[in-house]
């Protein structure tokens, strides 16, 4: 019975350490969207005397705003739909379920962006509309492309944006309701888990 016994371990303890080493993978994996942007961070950072990297954007009016957030030529924002789209949105409050202009949150926003100005329909909750992504490095993101974030500690994709220009990108805050804020933010950098471009 000993014998057996002692033979049985061997198999469990071998299979148990390949399936660490396979999830530790698959996590690096995973995570690698969320990499490439935090030397420009850190130099940032460093270059601040002080203050908090985290600002809110005033709403844009017009294409002139757009290009001073974004830090891009107005020729640059070749789709006016969206950004007129962004503008009549900007400061929509959040509300958990809300899918008007009364109150929406992330995933409906994203919804209501991708089917107005892409005629796409996503799926309703921010961790299936990922499932519809291909990953991307955040340095090859294009605008209309998405972003997804795991707040807390569930590490599940319970947030969504749509990406804009040089790492700004507009979503629905739970703070602030729709706003246009940075991935360079810690608040959103640390949290970043996927990003990408609708599989058409």
């Amino acid at each position: 019975m000993n014998h057996n016994n002692k033979n049985r371990r061997f198999p469990v303890f071998f299979v148990a350490r390949y399936f660490v080493m396979i999830a530790s993978i698959l996590m690096f994996i995973g995570c690698k969207s969320k990499t490439d942007w935090r030397t420009k961070y850190n130099e940032e950072k460093t270059a601040k005397k002080s203050g908090s990297s985290k600002k809110t954007i005033d709403k844009p009016h017009n294409l002139f705003d757009y290009t001073k957030i974004l830090d891009v030529n107005e020729n640059t924002l070749k789709n006016k739909q969206l950004y007129s789209f962004i503008t009549d949105w900007y400061g929509t409050p959040y509300k958990f379920g809300g899918q008007t202009s009364n109150g929406i949150d992330c995933s409906a926003f994203t919804n209501v962006l991708y089917k107005e100005i892409y005629n796409i329909q996503l799926p309703r909750s921010s961790k299936d509309i990922a499932e519809t992504v291909n990953r991307k490095f955040t340095k090859n993101l294009k605008e209309g492309d998405l972003v997804f974030f795991a707040f807390g500690n569930s590490k599940e994709i319970n947030h969504v944006g749509v990406y804009l220009h040089n790492n700004k990108f507009v979503h629905a805050s739970t703070s602030k309701g729709v706003i246009i804020s940075d991935l360079t933010e810690p608040w959103y950098g640390n949290f970043l888990v996927k990003c990408g471009a609708y599989k058409e």
